[in-house]
């Protein structure tokens, strides 16, 4: 599905992927974790065409992203930013409807059926009654319902999700999580989130990539690489790792007054993996 070798992107002088190497098999759902500036975003900037890699090749069922055109790559990726621009003229419903574009011909205008299907993800994402409103009018979190039922009727087989459950409540973050895991799964799709909650990703992710100076740190089941010894290395913070009483999935705990606590000083940026 997705293959991604020796990755490298810099902002102006400052590196921020140093030749990152991974993929994503089809039906996976993969996570993509670590601290705030190890370059989550950035990675998931590099897949959908917004940012345009320094060096390395980046591959969606063996066509490089780089050789083809923002049309065909849109047919292939969905998109859920984390700040996105919002449309204040367009209408929810007209939002999620855009999702359908790169399925129409030029100057096409949607079928009774794309309106369907909009409604349907707008049902199941829990914001139908808002079809009406302006976008401009909208809530962070109604907002953030709005980009994952509109990602879904784009029928992508790769979603990528940058910090899908920001904004929102604690129903809606595992309703918008199971609800793409499901529709994936059942096209046979795949899922690549940028997700800083370890706990909630160990429960929806088959695998975890972590991010940490540039490199893949470790990359592996949740079971296998959320460890104490991992987390406080990648993220500088003394944590306990229990199982979760009925998923059993790994749950991290921080500990209190214990953050940056771990030094990281002689690590040697080697990949971890199960």
């Amino acid at each position: 599905m997705l293959a991604i070798q020796d990755l490298r992107f810099s902002y102006k002088d400052e590196p921020v992927l140093n030749g990152v190497t991974m993929a994503v098999g089809h039906g996976e759902v993969v996570g993509v974790v670590g601290p705030n500036g190890a370059g989550k975003s950035t990675l998931l900037g590099l897949i959908s065409g917004i940012l345009v890699s320094k060096s390395g090749r980046i591959a969606i069922d063996g066509h490089d992203v780089a050789q083809i055109s923002p049309r065909e790559r849109a047919a292939m990726v969905a998109v859920v930013p984390q700040s996105p621009v919002f449309p204040g003229n367009f209408t929810a419903l007209e939002l999620v409807l855009m999702g359908r574009t790169p399925h129409m011909r030029l100057l096409q205008w949607e079928s009774e059926s794309d309106v369907r299907l909009a409604q349907r993800a707008m049902e199941e994402t829990g914001c139908l009654s808002l079809a009406d409103r302006r976008v401009d009018n909208l809530s962070g979190g109604e907002r953030q319902r709005l980009l994952v039922a509109r990602a879904l009727v784009q029928e992508a087989p790769l979603v990528l999700l940058d910090e899908p459950t920001a904004n929102l409540d604690l129903a809606h973050q595992t309703g918008v999580l199971d609800l793409v895991q499901q529709t994936q799964a059942s096209r046979g799709g795949s899922v690549l989130m940028a997700i800083h909650d370890l706990s909630l990703a160990a429960q929806y992710c088959d695998r975890l990539v972590f991010l940490h100076e540039g490199l893949v740190f470790a990359d592996g089941p949740p079971g296998q690489v959320i460890t104490e010894d991992i987390v406080r290395l990648v993220y500088g913070a003394d944590v306990t790792v229990i199982t979760h009483p009925v998923m059993g999935t790994p749950v991290v705990l921080p500990v209190a007054g214990r953050m940056n606590a771990v030094s990281t000083a002689g690590h040697t940026n080697g990949k971890l993996s199960s």
